[in-house]
């Protein structure tokens, strides 16, 4: 099934880390459907001192174009800081996740900031692989970056987009991909990918 006509994804800078001597942008995703408003990650919203040391700059979402008021669902790619630091902003709204992600960042030590994963008044819907959200709107599971990533496909009747948080996280790793969640996101012969970290979507080179 495709997304139905008006379907549109609008990506929003939420915040700036320092990785290796470079400002990486964070960027979260606002999919409007005629059917919903979704959130594809929730970026950061403040500074934490386990990660002090890549420097956040977080941009408030006060200053944004979005309402987190008006988000009907959330999905979190995966439980890094930087992709689930505002589920906090969304407290009683759905947040979809793979319940392997969810473990892991419950479970296991240095893999997240576990408080802002259990933020009060977050709830989580675990998913167990695929998942159609919304008409034309799925959930994938594409292991890699994390065992429980996922990403988010968009059908819009011609090739699919793709919002695939840190499947990828420069588009080099696309041009060569490696990792089983990026041969996923290669075999759907996306038009586009939009990745958490870098300012335009990777595109399939002509030829």
């Amino acid at each position: 099934m495709n997304a139905p006509a008006g379907t549109t994804i609008t990506p929003v800078r939420v915040a700036d880390l320092v990785a290796e001597g470079e400002l990486m942008p964070v960027y979260v995703y606002v999919v409007d459907h005629p059917e919903g408003r979704v959130l594809v990650d929730t970026g950061m919203t403040e500074t934490h001192p386990l990660v002090a040391d890549m420097d956040p700059r977080v941009r408030p979402w006060s200053e944004q174009d979005v309402d987190p008021a008006g988000i009907d669902v959330v999905v979190n790619t995966h439980l890094h800081f930087d992709h689930c630091g505002g589920n906090h902003l969304f407290a009683g709204t759905p947040v979809y996740v793979q319940r392997r992600e969810l473990d892991d960042a419950r479970s296991q030590d240095d893999y997240t900031i576990r408080e802002w994963v259990e933020a009060p008044g977050v709830r989580y819907v675990p998913v167990d692989g695929e998942l159609e959200l919304l008409p034309g709107l799925r959930l994938v599971p594409a292991p890699g970056h994390t065992p429980g990533t996922q990403v988010v496909v968009v059908e819009t009747g011609g090739r699919p987009v793709v919002i695939a948080g840190d499947a990828a996280v420069w588009s080099g790793e696309l041009d060569e991909p490696q990792t089983e969640g990026q041969l996923l996101i290669r075999g759907l012969d996306p038009e586009m990918v939009w990745l958490a970290h870098a300012h335009e979507p990777w595109r399939p080179s002509a030829g």
